[in-house]
């Protein structure tokens, strides 16, 4: 059977929230599930024209928070109310403080974020490109030092079913499983 539908069903989507703080030092938060990590210390990002983007160009500095299991409710918020009409991280009753690396807010209910320095931005494509300066990351994501994604949670976005859901167990071992089959035996 064949599907005619130009949505296309591409997984994994992450779901970002991207915290950017205004001229008046206002923080604002928008999801973004369009992007990724694009080189060791860089993520890119599709976003349009939004508050967010209206911030992170003259503040040159955003953070990205992976959202989770645990905070659904506020991650989806963040996408759906505009920053222009109503101040989102008030209404959500989170806590931001500001990062000692960059000029953009940190979410407290968010257990990992990066920081970033805007690298480029397009108005005419939208895409944001950015340098990661620094991650923080919560003592209760970790195991022997590393984000540990079982503890983490992180949720992706599927459009195929317009749902969040959770990303699952490891299955099998990078740069490794596949020696065999280089090797020939």
């Amino acid at each position: 059977m064949e599907i005619q539908s130009k949505k296309a069903a591409i997984a994994p989507e992450g779901v970002y929230i991207i915290g950017t703080y205004d001229e008046n030092g206002q923080p604002n938060a928008m999801n973004a599930a369009w992007g990724s990590q694009s080189d060791y210390g860089e993520v890119t990002f599709f976003l349009g024209q939004h508050k967010t983007t209206d911030n992170l160009k003259k503040t040159g500095a955003f953070t990205v928070a992976f959202a989770t299991a645990q905070t659904v409710e506020i991650s989806d918020y963040f996408g759906i109310e505009s920053g222009h009409h109503e101040n989102k991280i008030e209404k959500a009753g989170v806590h931001v403080h500001k990062s000692s690396h960059v000029n953009a807010p940190i979410i407290e209910e968010y257990p990992l974020t990066l920081e970033c320095l805007v690298t480029s931005y397009d108005d005419k494509t939208g895409i944001l490109v950015g340098q990661i300066v620094s991650e923080q990351a919560d003592e209760a994501i970790l195991t022997n030092g590393k984000v540990d994604y079982d503890k983490l949670q992180p949720i992706i976005f599927d459009i195929a079913s317009m749902s969040y859901r959770v990303i699952g167990p490891v299955v099998g071992k990078a740069f490794h499983d596949g020696l065999r089959l280089k090797k020939g035996e």
